[in-house]
């Protein structure tokens, strides 16, 4: 079933309905080769990706076929360690591969944000039995999805989500939202807790009984993540698909790291768009202001300082997540308090940067672009929609808590999953 359709259509329907999952890769997927390879592969997805990208946001359209070269170019392995067969890129390399996407269609980048932590936690806590598993399943082209938040709840980090032991299975029930990547994943990591309170990812089939996930995410940004609703009901989830994320946060690990470098990166990747739009836009289809004196926009001194401005910027933004990646690399190899408190404040760094630099980019495209940017037929406003949606997704003002109290009072990061 082809379920590269829009929302709206979906939800004309009236109730809300479950959306099929889709049939694994007949073709294993390619593995990369090594750092360079997945840099230049990211560039040519990226180029395919930003044709349709306009399109796709403006008739909120499923990127199924965008996702699936994504998955089968094996740029969602390139985290797999070598010992399992894996590319093992850097996380410096990761990152970048993933603003490069993100600059053509951030939501294709946001949908492998939690895929690739997944396949970072796994390495973190799971037996080798385990890794083999599932690693396996990651170089054949199976895509994780993500059943992970609950918007009823108190606080982020509480879970209503439990599952009960059936000896060589669990049985999982709950509700979860902001769900990206479920829609069009093969397999769905759910967030459980166990009777110790104690949270696992019991990964679900996308298309087990019981699991079911509706396309009614509504937001006015990243609306291609299809971020909507996952009910689980009595699913079936086999032990060797139940992973102990909690093991990730019972010691000095990156996993919480990794998870947020991710989300800078698709960050970056749209400040980088909007900022490139801007420039063309103003070369090519901006009007001089009549006090200027200039023939041109692009001579107007005033834009020539904001561009310049906004370029500083934006490359301190892709600097910070360069400096964050090598320090997530560091903490992965020697994983000690003081290398991984080292990679989180990296990443706060980087967190608070990229998303300043991409409000500022996006908002200021239409000051600088003028009265005809703001035309429907360009759609540019999309890149401010996709900024203040995904900039969300933990508050930049805890950021500079972090590094303000670690410099001030050498007090080391808190360790969770958004740190």
């Amino acid at each position: 079933m082809n379920i590269a359709v829009s929302a709206s259509t979906l939800q004309q329907t009236g109730t809300p309905q479950g959306v099929p999952g889709q049939a694994r890769p007949s073709q294993p997927a390619h593995v990369i080769r090594d750092d360079a390879e997945a840099i230049r592969v990211a560039h040519a997805l990226a180029a395919e990706f930003r044709e349709g990208a306009s399109e796709r946001d403006r008739a909120h359209i499923r990127p199924l076929k965008e996702l699936d070269a994504f998955s089968q170019s094996g740029l969602w392995s390139i985290n797999v360690p070598k010992a399992f067969g894996g590319p093992e890129v850097s996380y410096r390399t990761l990152a970048q591969v993933i603003a490069i996407i993100s600059a053509a269609d951030p939501s294709i980048g946001q949908i492998a944000q939690n895929h690739l932590g997944i396949v970072a936690a796994i390495r973190t806590v799971s037996d080798q039995e385990q890794q083999a598993l599932l690693f396996g399943e990651v170089l054949k082209g199976t895509r994780f999805g993500n059943a992970f938040s609950e918007k009823g709840t108190k606080r982020a980090a509480d879970f209503e989500t439990r599952f009960s032991d059936r000896g060589d299975h669990v049985v999982v029930t709950g509700q979860k939202f902001y769900a990206t990547g479920a829609l069009l994943a093969h397999l769905v990591p759910i967030v459980a807790v166990d009777d110790q309170g104690r949270a696992w990812y019991a990964i679900a089939d996308r298309n087990a009984p019981g699991l079911t996930v509706i396309d009614d995410w509504s937001a006015f940004g990243q609306r291609g993540t299809a971020s909507g609703t996952v009910l689980i009901e009595n699913v079936r989830v086999e032990k060797s698909h139940l992973v102990p994320a909690w093991k990730g946060y019972e010691t000095p690990r990156s996993d919480g790291a990794i998870f947020q470098i991710i989300q800078a990166a698709v960050d970056a990747g749209i400040g980088r768009a909007a900022l490139d739009d801007t420039i063309a836009f103003v070369r090519t289809k901006s009007r001089p202001w009549i006090d200027s004196g200039q023939e041109r926009a692009s001579d107007d001194p005033y834009t020539i300082q904001a561009i310049g401005d906004l370029t500083i910027r934006q490359h301190a933004a892709e600097a910070l997540l360069d400096r964050a990646g090598l320090a997530i690399d560091t903490a992965v190899a020697n994983p000690t308090a003081d290398s991984v408190a080292a990679a989180q404040l990296a990443v706060a760094e980087s967190k608070v940067l990229t998303t300043e630099a991409a409000i500022s980019a996006t908002n200021k495209l239409f000051e600088l672009a003028g009265t005809r940017s703001t035309l429907a037929e360009d759609n540019l406003d999309r890149h401010w929609r996709n900024a203040r949606t995904h900039t969300l997704h933990d508050p930049v003002r805890w950021k500079y808590a972090i590094v303000g109290n670690h410099a001030l009072n050498g007090v080391n990061p808190p360790f969770h999953a958004w740190s």
